[in-house]
């Protein structure tokens, strides 16, 4: 892990401080959370919910935060979600991080965003990533490519894969590794909140009726249409 330059530690303050001042008198143990991995439809559920009315944390002031997220440091993040009533991508996409949330947030809502398949999200991430990451746009990125990108700081992607996916540093988009993550996140949601289903949904965004059944989920009103189509790549 590097160092976080100071202009990103001074971003995240101010929009925390920012947003914990707008929310003040709202209800604020009552958040929304995507928990769904990035490439997974997780801009187009943010636009849907900026749509229905909530306000949304700001996703690059929350990115800083995966360095504690890494370390089992919550205290910054649990914070961090006074700043707006939904959140989505890292860290409150991290794996094991919904627990820690349902614990300080019991009443809050989960929204586990998925693919039609786990070849699908592959697909996508290593093309977003090559796209973001790569010197030359090959694909996947190589260990040099994530090492040499300034993401947060320099090397940030390279942690990031290491740290998330737990693939080897030589091969950071191992495709079986990556097919057992994206798998094993699904399956360790759907287990933990067997216990709270009122708590859960599991939604594909692409999937016909998805938007009505996140609305009936949060207890909107739905005023038809589907979710926006939001920073998608061809497959």
């Amino acid at each position: 892990m590097g160092t976080i330059p100071v202009k990103w530690r001074l971003y995240s303050f101010f929009y925390t401080w920012y947003g914990r001042t707008v929310m003040l008198g709202r209800n604020c143990k009552k958040k929304i959370f995507c928990i769904g991995l990035n490439k997974t439809g997780t801009t187009s559920w943010t636009q849907a919910m900026v749509d229905l009315g909530y306000r949304v944390g700001n996703e690059r002031a929350a990115e800083i935060f995966f360095d504690d997220w890494a370390q089992k440091k919550y205290s910054r993040i649990l914070r961090f979600c006074d700043s707006a009533q939904a959140f989505q991508d890292v860290p409150f996409s991290l794996p094991g991080m919904y627990e820690e949330l349902h614990r300080k947030f019991p009443d809050s809502r989960f929204v586990l965003t998925i693919r039609d398949s786990a070849q699908q999200w592959y697909r996508s991430v290593t093309r977003f990533h090559a796209k973001t990451w790569s010197d030359d746009g090959h694909c996947p990125p190589t260990r040099r490519d994530l090492e040499n990108a300034v993401y947060i700081y320099k090397g940030w992607p390279s942690a990031f894969c290491r740290r998330v996916f737990q693939s080897p540093i030589e091969d950071p988009y191992n495709r079986d590794i990556l097919l057992k993550f994206y798998k094993n996140h699904a399956e360790s949601a759907d287990e933990y909140f067997s216990k709270y289903p009122e708590s859960f949904l599991q939604v594909n965004v692409a999937a016909p009726g998805a938007l009505k059944k996140m609305c009936a989920f949060l207890g909107r009103p739905y005023a038809g249409g589907e979710f926006p189509w939001k920073n998608r790549m061809s497959e």
